[in-house]
């Protein structure tokens, strides 16, 4: 009995609350003022920027990895992946071989990130590689015998992560991440 007495109490102050600090147009309305909805629909909209992706790859790894190593950085997606052939070229670049292992449906767009690494574990640059089957092309080879372009179903598909500028030392090691993967 004491509760329900509490919460009938809780329930009057919300309702009070709501009514006195709610307060009525019509006053200022009739003094000339504009109504609270006009001043609302005038404020600007707020807008958040869109969401930058996946974090920042480590600045320097705690444990260095052997010359040549290509490591997988768990993540969202990788319980549903299997990335092999993965090696590290003096190109420099990170070559590997991609497949959905969840189910067999078509990816629709895949993004493999490299964070590349000199011999003391210090980052020396990024690169990736990014596939999408969209727009007129995609929609018209989507299912078709003929499809000319790299499929990751099945089989997957080969991929190529390049650095997108020039790499500020020597990388000796590789750790990739899988940002972005959409499949039907």
């Amino acid at each position: 009995m004491n509760r329900s007495i509490r919460l009938a109490a809780l329930a009057l102050t919300a309702l009070a609350l709501t009514t006195a600090c709610g307060g009525s147009d019509g006053d200022k309305a009739d003094a000339g003022q504009r109504p609270a909805q006009a001043e609302q629909a005038a404020a600007p909209a707020v807008t958040f920027p869109a969401p930058s992706g996946a974090p920042a790859p480590a600045a320097t790894l705690a444990k260095v990895p052997a010359k040549g190593e290509v490591r997988l950085e768990q993540g969202p997606f990788t319980d549903r992946v299997r990335i092999t052939k993965l090696t590290l070229s003096e190109k420099p670049s990170v070559t590997g071989h991609f497949a959905i292992t969840s189910d067999v449906s078509d990816v629709l767009a895949l993004e493999v990130r490299a964070a590349f690494y000199d011999e003391r574990g210090h980052l020396v640059g990024t690169g990736s590689f990014q596939y999408a089957e969209e727009g007129e092309a995609g929609e018209a080879a989507h299912g078709a015998a003929g499809h000319a372009a790299p499929r990751a179903e099945g089989a997957g598909i080969d991929f190529t992560a390049v650095p997108k500028a020039p790499l500020t030392g020597k990388a000796t090691s590789a750790v990739l991440s899988v940002p972005v993967l959409v499949n039907e």
